[in-house]
């Protein structure tokens, strides 16, 4: 039986985006893919903390990766369709 790699290999940006992140997010992040969520931006709003953003494998949901690992899932901004 040919034992296949479960991990997928990142592309320049996605690695760019994870070294954004501090090791809670990261932790949170790794917890979240098996289900299809992936981090596809990171918000950069001026003089504020970097703010990344997760969807869901569907792409009808979006949280915010906390500081301190949590998601939040009601972050109080709109992502454009």
């Amino acid at each position: 039986m040919v034992d296949k790699e479960r991990r997928r290999t990142l592309t320049p940006q996605q690695a760019a985006l994870r070294r954004e992140l501090n090791e809670a997010q990261n932790l949170t992040l790794a917890s979240l893919e098996p289900f299809g969520w992936e981090l596809k931006f990171v918000r950069r709003p001026m003089f504020q903390a970097s703010v990344p953003v997760v969807f869901d494998g569907d792409r009808k949901k979006y949280a915010v990766l906390e500081p301190d690992g949590s998601l939040n899932e009601n972050p109080g901004f709109k992502i454009r369709d």
